[in-house]
């Protein structure tokens, strides 16, 4: 029975599939659940949430403090994306490469507050980078591969909100 349709005729309801799992809600519990109070300011980074976006923007006056969601993932060390970079090449050209992850970030900062850095560790032979963005984890990858080549990897999880890149030559 497992993988048949349960056969109820009910007018107006759509049939059951036994064999397929609940679509569960996926939360993102760094995403706000409802409309932040205009205007808002981050506490922690300055960031101004104004006309329902982030931005740099001066302190407005009776701004609402709050934390943004880049500096919360920050505190609570949980990246959204992971960028690896390995392989002989880095060994070779390392501070280059690092120096163009770093202005991929200043560039995707200076529009989007929200897509910044966490950390730069080293790995084992390899660079891992750690973003609160998987828009900025794949920008890197995708930066680092048009101007070096090599392989690049990407890797979604199932809800979309984390990412692994791997690049490698």
């Amino acid at each position: 029975m497992s993988k048949e349709i349960a056969k109820i005729a009910i007018p107006g309801v759509q049939p059951v599939y036994q064999s397929k799992p609940l679509q569960e809600h996926v939360n993102d519990s760094y995403k706000s659940r409802g409309k932040l109070p205009e205007p808002a300011i981050c506490s922690e980074c300055g960031a101004v949430y104004q006309e329902g976006r982030w931005r740099w923007l001066p302190k407005p006056a009776q701004a609402h403090e709050v934390v943004c969601p880049a500096c919360h993932r920050i505190r609570d060390a949980i990246a959204a994306g992971y960028v690896r970079l390995e392989g002989e090449f880095l060994a070779q050209h390392r501070e280059e490469i690092l120096n163009l992850v770093r202005h991929v970030e200043q560039q995707e900062k200076a529009s989007h507050p929200l897509q910044r850095i966490m950390a730069i560790s080293d790995e084992e032979g390899a660079v891992l980078v750690t973003t609160t963005d998987v828009h900025l984890a794949r920008g890197i990858g995708e930066a680092v591969r048009h101007a070096y080549q090599g392989n690049l990897e990407l890797k979604y999880g199932h809800d979309e909100n984390l990412v692994q890149v791997h690049w490698k030559r």
